[in-house]
């Protein structure tokens, strides 16, 4: 449903009439539908928001608490894997005197427990306080070898206790060491040495079934992978990541990396070793996760958007058309007052001007007429023809305005429509005759072209002579001295004529073109009414025809009355 007025900006002066601002409802129109829309939708732009931010929160706080619950269970397993098999090496070197350990066979079959029982050892050596390993067992051939100069070997010398990164070595596999240091009776020291795969805690790690965007896996101090990465790739590769320092705690933290990715990072350092657990998880941007989650939520959203855009529109619609109406009927209305009442002041005029100047014309004529009979049957009358002739005269003046007051009783005395042939060409010739003086005065030079047998009309004469005494006055108005009016008239088609009011003034500007027939529009200021074209048109359209207008600034307007020839 459209809105079937225009916007105008023709602004109210204090003392115009408050249907000057007629134009306006495209403002009123637009300013109705953004505050409706505004109110109605921003509640629900509240919503969404606070709704999004609960998102993005709870989000987040699963993502925090997936990985400190990798970080919790997995760091307790490693702890007692690792915690484990230091005890029971711990146990052995305390419990075996040293030559038990440095005896072949009972350190072959030492290793042989082991493994059966707890899984992960490799092989075991007893080095001397001299850095000889001077008991092996194990698959390499690694008795005798000196690792005096190794610095495991001054930490453990050092601390008591040893647990080494992981490492390749002579073996080729990732593996890490656990050693012990113990003193024999005899005041020298000998350390126990045992090597475990690191598949021990690989296994521990992959049990975790973690999905695709998860990650765990376990680093050092320095950076380097003990363990592989699904994100940061192999075993003793570097991760490009910043390492916390040493806390009995665990620590998560959200990264968002440059390239757009966004993380949740957990960190557990295993006790008692130096390694650190890792644990990240790649989460979606929080809006996209918004959407992808929330999209039946959205999809509502946008519905009542629309549906309330959609009803704010129509109902808005609805009602400006409605006070539109309303007003213009009562435009209509005190358009139609402000006609009666001219036309009921112009026939009192008319009937005072009857009285005061019929009488004294009808005295002068009789008198005259006396005269002139006294003159004629008097043969010797002195000055006879000069006489006559001044007589004759007197006379054609009184006939004169006894036909001025008969237009003029004629243009205003009747109220309701009337029915009679009307000679078109004539009446304009009279209408134009109402305006001679202005006319001869300001020098404006009217032209007719009236088509030839142009057939008269079934027409109200008085409005008709109220239409073009309007466009008359309008012409002359427009005009400086000098100017010209062309009034032209033919016939359109069988059934109409059209009556075409040309003048060479100052013209019209397009802004106020679409404007000039609406009550109580003028663009002449104090000296205008807006009422004369408004009751023009509406005549017209009474009449059974229409008015066009084209009209250039600075070069004229023309205005085209084009009426049936048979209502």
């Amino acid at each position: 449903m459209a809105l079937s007025t225009e916007v105008h900006s023709n602004p109210m002066n204090d003392d115009e009439s408050p249907l000057s601002v007629m134009p306006r409802y495209r403002r009123l129109w637009r300013y109705s539908i953004f505050i409706t829309v505004v109110v109605a939708v921003f509640p629900l732009l509240i919503m969404t928001a606070l709704n999004y931010q609960l998102d993005k929160s709870s989000y987040r706080s699963e993502s925090r608490y997936k990985i400190a619950r990798i970080l919790s269970n997995t760091k307790r397993t490693l702890s007692f894997v690792v915690q484990e098999r230091r005890s029971v090496l711990s146990l052995i070197i305390k419990e075996h005197p040293y030559a038990d350990l440095v005896n072949q066979s009972n350190l072959r079959s030492t290793l042989k427990n082991l493994q059966d029982s707890f899984g992960g050892f490799v092989d075991l050596g007893v080095i001397n306080s001299d850095g000889y390993q001077i008991a092996y067992t194990g698959p390499y051939d690694l008795k005798g070898r000196n690792y005096k100069d190794q610095d495991w070997f001054h930490e453990v010398n050092l601390r008591g206790v040893y647990v080494s990164d992981v490492f390749l070595g002579l073996r080729g596999f990732p593996h890490f060491v656990i050693a012990f240091k113990h003193y024999d009776g005899k005041g020298n020291f000998y350390v126990l040495r045992a090597t475990l795969d690191m598949e021990l805690l690989t296994d521990q790690i992959y049990s975790l079934e973690l999905d695709r965007s998860t990650d765990a896996f376990i680093i050092n101090e320095d950076g380097v992978l003990q363990t592989a990465s699904a994100f940061y790739g192999d075993v003793l590769e570097n991760v490009d990541r910043k390492i916390p320092p040493h806390s009995r705690l665990r620590e998560v933290v959200e990264v968002y990396e440059s390239d757009g990715n966004w993380f949740t990072s957990g960190y557990a350092h295993i006790a008692d070793t130096p390694f650190i657990l890792m644990a990240i998880t790649q989460q979606n941007n929080p809006l996209t996760h918004w959407v992808q989650t929330q999209s039946e939520q959205i999809w509502f959203l946008v519905g009542g958007i629309i549906a309330i855009c959609l009803v704010t529109y129509y109902s808005t619609t609805r009602l400006i058309n409605k006070l539109k109406e309303a007003d213009l009927r009562r435009a209509k209305m005190m358009h139609n007052i402000e006609y009666t009442n001219k036309l009921a002041t112009i026939g009192r005029m008319a009937a005072g001007v009857s009285h005061e100047i019929n009488n004294p014309l009808a005295i002068i004529n009789e008198k005259a007429g006396l005269l002139k009979d006294m003159v004629n049957f008097n043969e010797n009358f002195p000055a006879k023809e000069k006489t006559l002739k001044l007589i004759n005269s007197i006379l054609y003046s009184v006939d004169r305005c006894s036909k001025v007051t008969h237009r003029l009783l004629g243009f205003s005395r009747r109220m309701d429509m009337q029915k009679e042939l009307i000679d078109l060409e004539h009446l304009l010739k009279e209408v134009v005759g109402f305006q001679s003086k202005e006319i001869a005065l300001r020098g404006i030079d009217v032209n007719y072209d009236i088509e030839e047998d142009l057939p008269s009309i079934e027409s109200d004469r008085g409005q008709l002579q109220q239409v073009f005494l309007n466009l008359f006055n309008n012409a002359i108005t427009a005009m400086d001295h000098e100017g010209r009016i062309e009034i032209s008239a033919n016939r359109v088609g069988s059934k109409e004529v059209a009556v075409t009011v040309k003048d060479n003034g100052i013209g019209i500007r397009p802004e106020n073109l679409e404007h000039i027939f609406e009550p109580f529009y003028s663009t002449k200021g104090d000296f205008g009414t807006g009422l004369g074209l408004s009751i023009t048109n509406d005549i017209v359209n009474k009449l059974g025809g229409r008015i066009d207008v084209e009209s250039e600034v600075g070069k004229g307007t023309s205005f085209t009355i084009t009426l049936p020839i048979k209502r």
